[in-house]
């Protein structure tokens, strides 16, 4: 009998995930990832960490379906790998995504190392994604329900990886995996998604970096275009491209944030319209069947989870370097953020947004 670990959050995706590898015959593993203290978050320490409420239910869940349990602490590697680029990448005046760094270092990098350990054929989480195998490999596609549909934040999978992934969420609705949960008796078969990034529960992502920095933001200048000063900021990591809210500046027309001059300590002010690009630079590229093409390719790309897939060309300049270029101009192009290559349902590949072009 082949033996799965399962990845499991507290919350009803992964508590149903685990339930539906046992009904497919595999000997499971539960396991959380504790991944953060509240003072790592810069919380109270005093206050009740929600992570541990987690533990506690994903604890419930196993012992609910006879599995052992484990709590893998991964609290070292989080603050180094995840907040700490996060952190980073503010400071360099780009808008990361800590949610695709956990998957590629926490949960498909440290979680294999355990898996492995223990002896486990395979890893579970609750995804909702599909993976396929096909006569030359494996594929990534986009979950049946396209109001949960995760693949953008899996785009990192190899060819290795996703041979070892089971991701059985991924032909259901939400509604169906709660009511699966109910009729289980989950504890947890009605409990909220997580809407946040985990350690900034509270959006205050100014006041993380800061107290994992012991930087103080600097004060700077809000210029125009052409380099003209409009105000005062109150400091680069309080700003992000297409940014509207909290300026406090004027221009005679709604102004936003169309980029982060990070050496001269500057915010650029602008327009709607200069929010516009059709070009991008992508960096780190992983091309999920693990050749990346010599030609352009015809895709729909996304540039952030909840982007609609936009039709584009994808050409690669070297081995993990491609330029993604739209038929039609984008707003917001934000640099730290993902760029992800889908063909119709299939995921082709994805990397961080560099820089953009008109």
């Amino acid at each position: 009998m082949k033996t799965a670990l399962i990845a499991m959050s507290g919350g009803v995706d992964s508590s149903t995930a685990a339930f539906l590898t046992r009904q497919a015959g595999y000997a499971c593993i539960g396991c959380t990832m504790q991944l953060y203290e509240n003072e790592d978050a810069g919380l109270p320490a005093e206050g009740t960490c929600c992570s541990l409420d987690d533990i506690e239910d994903a604890r419930a869940i196993a012992n609910r379906l006879n599995m052992p349990y484990y709590v893998f602490n991964f609290k070292e590697r989080f603050r180094e790998q995840v907040i700490g680029k996060f952190c980073r990448c503010y400071l360099e005046g780009r808008t990361p995504n800590p949610c695709i760094d956990c998957n590629r270092k926490l949960k498909f990098e440290a979680l294999f190392e355990r898996a492995d350990a223990l002896g486990c054929d395979k890893i579970v989480t609750g995804h909702y994604a599909r993976i396929e195998e096909t006569g030359q490999g494996y594929v990534l596609k986009r979950a049946a329900d396209p109001a949960k549909d995760q693949s953008y934040v899996l785009y990192m999978l190899t060819q290795a990886q996703l041979g070892r992934v089971l991701l059985p969420l991924g032909g259901l609705s939400k509604p169906q995996v709660r009511e699966i949960a109910e009729q289980q008796g989950f504890v947890n078969a009605h409990k909220s998604d997580s809407q946040d990034i985990c350690f900034v529960p509270d959006g205050d992502y100014a006041r993380v970096i800061c107290a994992q920095t012991g930087i103080t933001p600097k004060e700077g200048d809000f210029v125009d275009l052409q380099g003209n000063v409009l105000g005062r900021h109150a400091g680069l990591i309080h700003y992000t491209v297409g940014q509207r809210r909290g300026l406090g500046i004027a221009i005679g027309k709604p102004a936003y944030v169309v980029g982060l001059d990070v050496p001269q300590n500057r915010v650029i002010i602008g327009t709607n319209d200069d929010l516009f690009h059709r070009s991008c630079t992508v960096t780190d590229v992983n091309w999920i069947s693990g050749e990346p093409p010599q030609e352009p390719v015809r895709c729909q790309a996304k540039i952030r989870y909840r982007h609609p897939a936009q039709p584009a060309v994808v050409q690669f300049t070297d081995a993990h370097t491609a330029l993604l270029t739209f038929d039609a101009p984008q707003r917001a192009i934000t640099a730290g953020q993902a760029a992800v290559f889908y063909d119709g349902e299939t995921v082709l590949g994805g990397g961080e947004i560099k820089d953009t072009a008109r």
